[in-house]
């Protein structure tokens, strides 16, 4: 089985997203990934500047096969989200909108540059990763 490399970009407020959305990807009993994001409970230590937190991250996204982005309206205003975003983009990643459970809106700067969008639920989100990362 393949093992998808992800960088699960996320904000540190809403950190028990990106905690929900780990536990629904390995519940999955036919998907296998690492995970690559930067939670709060593992931040990057060392970074002093935000130039050395920006490579630093490029070297986390840099082995992805693909950057989710939690699209709630907050990722909009979001600094590191939308340089993660810039990251992503500049190196050719494939870019996962994940639309929050029960929202009807998302954020437009992640809608613009995410290659595909999918629902809060396990099965949409492993069968974009599959369609969109396929070698």
């Amino acid at each position: 089985m393949q093992t998808f490399h992800l960088f699960i970009s996320h904000s540190w407020n809403y950190s028990d997203a990106h905690d929900k959305l780990v536990k629904l990807l390995t519940a999955h009993p036919d998907f296998s990934f690492k995970n690559f994001s930067v939670p709060p409970h593992n931040p990057i230590i060392g970074a002093q500047t935000d130039k050395e937190l920006i490579e630093a991250i490029e070297n986390k996204i840099r082995p992805c096969s693909a950057v989710l982005i939690m699209a709630g309206m907050y990722s909009t205003y979001s600094k590191w989200i939308n340089k993660e975003i810039e990251i992503a983009k500049r190196m050719g990643k494939v870019i996962i909108a994940i639309k929050p459970f029960g929202a009807e809106r998302i954020s437009n700067v992640v809608r613009e540059a995410a290659h595909a969008e999918c629902a809060w639920n396990t099965n949409s989100i492993v069968s974009a990763i599959r369609l969109h990362t396929a070698v």
